[in-house]
């Protein structure tokens, strides 16, 4: 995930700050010399950085925070509604055409991943919206582009438009239009030609498209990766073309973010959707409040949970649980809640989605190899019906032959089953409000280096201590009364 380097750095900052009873001039100056170095750092726009940290100094001193209750608490809430403010505040939606079609033109330079975003926008909006939307394939320049798009429009069953490469992109957009009118297409997406570098040809082009469809959008998209070259990019796209909005792909590579903090500020232009993995699902909507606890490491339990319930089918989540306090939970259901989550995304990003997670020193140590996921399956596999059913039956005898059908190791067989019995048991007890014993449990599970071993311990045993305070308590209280 991008920010990586920025959170941990404004945590660092704020952490500093909140360990300070009272917070004098000289520590709010302390505080904005780091937060200016974390985003310079983080390549985000000089004049952006000036203007941010003089705004948060300027509202800290000016509504007398550190004369005030937890002024180290204020600040934060400052830094974040600044963070907010700077990416555009509030999501905005796509713009809609009042009949059909609407319009979509995609623009960007080539390796931005334009042609993989268009497949997305367009699987999103059948998914959300049972859009029935045409991709044309206008980008007869570069090798492979079209195949490239047809190829997307076979994966999300979504029909392309093309005319081969001998033919005006113009006129390819104009053929088009006329074919998704005839179909009733009620989204049409342009995905239009790019290069390594703005230049005349290019731009002509695109200004020409935009004369004969009067797009509803123009979506510019960029990679972050690219970073403070990417807000020169939008400039220089915005002042050919007028984009409606931007979206910023590549969030989840090795990024440092300052595209995302710079665009809205510099071009006025909305970032709109957020590219954030290679599967087609993994576009989101850019939330810019959502971004900012992100950044500051407040977690994004919001986008969590519309993951969760994109993937989760309540009726299914209702049996799922009976089956958890009935003790019936199986490898079937095990394996299916694999497949849920794996839909969710990278389960990294999803557990610094969890409000403190972010900074965690216990993150440091997560690492879910995407093998993890395929060995545990191979395991799985290999069972027979009545062994995934039954796993009681897992004998030494089945579990050599099970190890020798998915080519992993025995002590792996056993370590995978063992995690997936203590599991079971954890879930059930939980289901019935009985943590006793929780944290025993979660100690021996196989040395906490299997699936979210780590994670699940500390989570565990957080939620023992608390529920062992609380028993405390209420005896103390119960005591109190008794000698009364």
């Amino acid at each position: 995930m991008a920010f990586e380097g920025l959170t941990e750095r404004l945590q660092k900052a704020m952490t500093n700050l909140r360990r300070k009873g009272k917070v004098s001039e000289s520590d709010l100056r302390d505080t904005m010399r780091e937060i200016r170095l974390a985003l310079l750092e983080a390549d985000v726009n000089f004049t952006v950085v000036k203007d941010f940290v003089k705004t948060v100094r300027d509202r800290a001193l000016g509504a007398k925070v550190l004369e005030g209750l937890n002024p180290a608490q204020q600040i934060v809430k400052i830094v974040n509604e600044e963070l907010t403010k700077t990416m555009g505040e509030t999501a905005v939606p796509l713009n809609k055409s009042a009949k059909i079609p609407t319009v979509i033109m995609m623009a960007g330079l080539q390796g931005a991943g334009k042609t993989t975003t268009v497949g997305k926008l367009a699987l999103k909006l059948k998914n959300e919206q049972n859009a029935r939307p045409l991709m044309i394939a206008a980008d007869v320049y570069r090798p492979a582009a079209i195949q490239q798009l047809q190829q997307v429009g076979q994966q999300i069953d979504v029909p392309v438009f093309e005319m081969g490469t001998d033919v005006d992109p113009v006129e390819i957009v104009r053929q088009g239009m006329v074919e998704a009118e005839a179909n009733h297409n009620d989204y049409v997406f342009i995905d239009t030609a790019g290069r390594l570098q703005i230049d005349e040809q290019l731009m002509t082009e695109l200004a020409n498209i935009k004369d004969l469809v009067h797009p509803d959008e123009i979506l510019l998209v960029i990679d972050a990766m690219t970073g403070q070259n990417a807000v020169n990019t939008a400039e220089g796209f915005d002042q050919k073309l007028d984009v409606t909005g931007v979206v910023l792909t590549k969030l989840d590579g090795d990024t440092r973010g300052g595209a995302a903090l710079s665009i809205r500020a510099v071009t006025g232009k909305p970032i709109k959707f957020v590219g954030q993995g290679e599967k087609m699902t993994d576009l989101d909507v850019f939330h810019p409040d959502r971004m900012a606890d992100r950044i500051l490491g407040m977690g994004d339990m919001l986008t969590l949970i519309e993951k969760a319930q994109q993937q989760y089918d309540e009726k299914e989540a209702e049996q799922m649980n009976r089956k958890i306090q009935e003790n019936s939970f199986d490898f079937n259901d095990f394996i299916d809640q694999l497949d849920q989550v794996d839909k969710m995304g990278n389960m990294e990003d999803i557990m610094k989605m969890i409000p403190g997670m972010a900074n965690n020193p216990a993150m440091k140590n997560f690492n879910m190899d995407p093998k993890d996921i395929a060995h545990i399956r191979a395991i799985v596999y290999s069972m027979t019906p009545q062994e995934k059913q039954d796993p009681d039956v897992l004998n030494p005898s089945r579990r050599r032959r099970i190890a020798a059908g998915s080519g992993r190791p025995i002590h792996e067989v056993n370590r995978m089953i063992k995690q997936f019995n203590q599991t079971k048991k954890m879930m059930n007890q939980m289901s019935k409000g009985n943590f006793s014993g929780m944290e025993g449990l979660m100690g021996g599970a196989g040395g906490g280096g299997g699936f979210g071993g780590k994670m699940q311990q500390m989570a565990m045993k957080r939620m023992v201590r608390t529920t062992q305070k609380n028993k405390k308590k209420r005896l103390a209280k119960a005591m109190r009364r008794r000698k009364r």
